[in-house]
């Protein structure tokens, strides 16, 4: 065991395994204050009932991509490559909606001798949904235990970045024919009214990526930003990647998601079945799917320059 009193704790919202964890999952999520903004009672309500129609249906998502989200497997490879790439730090997973979850980790931190700690959402973008869910989540079990550091959202580090260009350039030999669409997930246009900085986050945050790809001479026929996953009737951020994949009847795009670190159920099935199915209706000629930075090399690298 690796002889230290300082760890990295990487923050996410985790994923199913079952269908049992599915609706673990989404109780949990529903539950969540900084998901639905109302009061206790009331939100226990609307998560009974959103749990009780969705879960059926949601499990059938999960099926076609192998009864599994992919951020379990993706993400104890990242911590793996942390651990043996950095060495001063011991590197855990603390996930808000399904295990390992928050109290159990600390519990085995404590155990391991920890003392200084830094959290590390996985989220490139602040969002009170996610980020702020998330800390408030392990700093709720942890009190006083640990001196902690907190990491900023990290959407402008440059070696993040790089690893986002090379996803995006690999994907495609001529990107002059493509349209680059960077696919976020959505939220609901109240909460960004509300001062969540989200929008303006990924707004910045496409234009950094935008130069960069300029400066390599890399030259898409449009670069754009949409957002995936509305739910209900509320109105949500704009443009839905529904309808701006309209723009392109007979002509190629590439979709990078942009709100995420590692694959899960909305790379994997969302994006790449769902929408895909969305796009042949349409009648896009060509629709390609970039893979988020996972556990790459260069994102550990990135990793060790974000916590500096």
């Amino acid at each position: 065991m690796k002889k230290t009193n300082k760890a990295i704790v990487l923050l996410n919202m985790g994923g199913a395994r079952s269908k049992d964890e599915l609706k673990m999952f989404l109780t949990n999520m529903f539950n969540d204050e900084n998901i639905l903004t109302v009061n206790p009672f009331l939100r226990k309500l609307i998560a009974f009932f959103i749990v009780n129609s969705r879960l059926n249906s949601a499990w059938k998502n999960y099926e076609e991509i192998g009864n599994e989200s992919p951020i379990n497997k993706l993400t104890e490879e990242l911590v793996s490559k942390v651990n043996n790439k950095i060495d001063e730090y011991k590197t855990y997973q603390v996930m808000r909606y399904t295990p390992p979850f928050a109290p159990d980790v600390i519990k085995q931190m404590k155990e391991d001798g920890i003392e200084e700690v830094i959290l590390l959402p996985l989220y490139p973008q602040y969002s009170t949904t996610t980020t702020k869910s998330s800390l408030e989540d392990f700093q709720r079990y942890a009190k006083d235990t640990f001196k902690t550091r907190i990491i900023e959202p990290f959407y402008k580090n440059e070696l993040f970045n790089k690893c986002i260009i090379k996803e995006i350039v690999k994907n495609v030999e001529t990107p002059s024919e493509y349209n680059l669409i960077f696919s976020a997930h959505g939220l609901p246009q109240n909460i960004v009214d509300a001062g969540d900085p989200y929008e303006k986050q990924m707004i910045e945050h496409v234009d950094i990526l935008s130069n960069m790809l300029k400066e390599k001479g890399v030259d898409f026929k449009s670069i754009s930003l949409a957002y995936q996953s509305k739910v209900g009737p509320l109105k949500w951020l704009e443009p839905s990647l529904d309808d701006a994949l309209l723009d392109f009847k007979d002509d190629n795009v590439l979709i990078y998601p942009i709100a995420f670190i590692v694959d899960n159920s909305e790379t994997d099935f969302e994006l790449s079945i769902e929408y895909e199915e969305i796009a042949e209706e349409i009648g896009i000629n060509e629709y390609k799917i970039c893979k988020c930075v996972n556990a790459s090399d260069e994102f550990i690298e990135a990793i060790e320059d974000i916590i500096k």
